[in-house]
């Protein structure tokens, strides 16, 4: 998986249009005359686990934010699959095959790991109200074939013992893996990962490392992951864009991204590399 990438470029310009389902093109986001986002150019390859590192305050969650529609750039633009997304609201952008995680876990507490994940599912619906209502013809079969779905990804992910349990009084790890099943549930050709990892412990973070690697060996989506764990950044991308202060500083594959010098004095401030190794 981490082999040559064709992809490295100093200046990151996006991967040719044919590879790339999702393309950012001179993006830049300010704050109160803040640049959160300068210009940014990168892309994410079809088929490929691309991640996006930098120190703290780099500007990853805010690309993240752009990309899924939370925030509007003041100017760029952002392509999936060659259609626009900027002036596309965020709740219409899973139409266009994209799904996202959130950094800090945005379940409804209140309701089970089942009802968390049918919400997941809604863009998928396309029975009117009447039939909503009173439950008959098309709303229930496709409430059955919407369930059988929730259900598969409930096993894959293994939240079996939790599926009638209220979400926000589960463990944290668990809840991480309910979000990440949420997001699936929306069948993706892109998902969005920000920091899955953060705040669990070594096999929790393991056993997401594992999920993240089938979701996209096995199920065939696209990811985008933010992530501060530079071991499993380093084990599972196929291709890394660095941020630094808003704008990209380098990006490749992994071997290349640890080797890059401006790489390692902008996130280590020193000569050992990124990683060296569990």
């Amino acid at each position: 998986m981490n082999g040559s990438s064709p992809f490295f470029k100093p200046d990151c310009e996006p991967a040719p249009l044919d590879e790339a389902l999702l393309k950012v093109k001179d993006v830049t986001l300010t704050f109160k005359g803040v640049a959160a986002l300068s210009r940014v150019n990168c892309s994410v390859r079809k088929g490929s686990i691309t991640s996006l590192i930098g120190p703290n305050g780099a500007g990853k969650t805010s690309m993240l934010n752009c990309i899924s529609g939370r925030y509007v750039p003041d100017k760029g633009s952002i392509t999936m699959n060659g259609s626009e997304m900027l002036g596309t609201p965020a709740n219409r952008r899973t139409h266009f095959g994209m799904a996202r995680t959130f950094q800090n876990i945005a379940l409804f507490r209140g309701l089970s790991v089942l009802d968390n994940l049918m919400v997941g599912r809604h863009s998928r619906m396309n029975y009117g109200l009447l039939s909503s209502i009173f439950y008959f013809g098309n709303a229930r079969k496709e409430e059955s074939a919407h369930r059988q779905r929730v259900e598969e990804i409930i096993d894959f992910l293994g939240l079996s013992p939790y599926r009638h349990q209220i979400a926000g009084h589960l463990p944290y790890g668990v809840q991480k893996k309910v979000e990440l099943g949420r997001a699936l549930a929306a069948e993706p050709e892109l998902v969005l990962l920000d920091e899955p990892m953060a705040g669990m412990n070594l096999e929790e973070t393991e056993d997401m490392a594992r999920y993240i690697l089938d979701i996209n060996e096995e199920w065939g989506i696209t990811v985008f992951l933010v992530e501060h764990d530079m071991g499993v950044v380093m084990d599972i991308s196929d291709h890394v864009v660095v941020l630094d202060f808003g704008r990209i500083l380098a990006c490749g594959t992994p071997e290349e991204v640890q080797k890059n010098k401006k790489v390692i004095s902008a996130y280590l401030g020193d000569e050992g590399g990124l990683y060296q190794g569990r």
